[in-house]
């Protein structure tokens, strides 16, 4: 299956989450300060694979930062302290050396990608790229909650589960650190945006996410 070439990428991107940017970081920069922050050192160097406009890396403190995406439009969101490689991820990361990344964070990609073998390829160079001891942070749609609605968005190719994720991983020799098949809700790109001490509220409230959580949060250890 051939790939999306960067200027269906930058229009998809647009079209879908261009009207709610600044919610959208709003969002993160709450889930970069009460969640990940703890999970991830102040002294990490990090890639965000699958960037888009940068509103995780933007917002995570890491003492070095990495953005990949095919999609152009990240080198003018991204702030000055991120370094933008703009590929095709399931290609050799040429920028990047053996262990040379402490964190690969990625957030509702892999499922973007065309086919298993692109996923795999991508996995294997994350793998590459971490230290030994780095972690590999996955979150994205659970088919298993999903189900349907999964199929909504036109460059979907792959359906995953927590179960799949945990797998994937581990054939790729990644040992599975936390494993949360129900983190948060869908989408913020067709639903009324909740205000934002909901959202800090939701975050200390892991009973709800078995109410309301259809996104898996995966965190392998290289």
């Amino acid at each position: 299956m051939k790939a999306p070439n960067s200027e269906t990428a930058q229009r998809q991107y647009r079209q879908r989450f261009g009207s709610g940017a600044a919610y959208r970081n709003r969002v993160w920069r709450i889930l970069c300060n009460d969640y990940f922050s703890r999970i991830i050192p102040p002294d990490a160097r990090i890639l965000d694979l699958g960037a888009g406009w940068g509103e995780f890396i933007n917002n995570i403190p890491a003492a070095q930062k990495f953005a990949m995406d095919f999609n152009p439009d990240g080198r003018d969101k991204l702030s000055s302290d991120v370094r933008f490689l703009q590929q095709d991820c399931s290609q050799p990361w040429d920028a990047l050396a053996d262990g040379a990344l402490d964190v690969i964070f990625s957030s509702n990609f892999i499922e973007h990608l065309p086919d298993k073998v692109s996923i795999e390829s991508t996995v294997a160079e994350a793998h590459r790229c971490l230290r030994n001891g780095g972690l590999f942070i996955c979150m994205g749609p659970n088919i298993r909650y999903v189900h349907g609605a999964y199929w909504d968005f036109w460059d979907h190719h792959i359906p995953i589960s927590d179960g799949s994720c945990c797998e994937l991983l581990l054939l790729a020799g990644f040992s599975i650190e936390r494993r949360i098949p129900r983190f948060l809700p869908y989408t913020m790109s067709q639903q009324m945006h909740v205000p934002a001490l909901f959202v800090k509220a939701y975050l200390r409230m892991p009973f709800i996410w078995k109410l309301l959580g259809k996104q898996f949060l995966i965190i392998g250890r290289k």
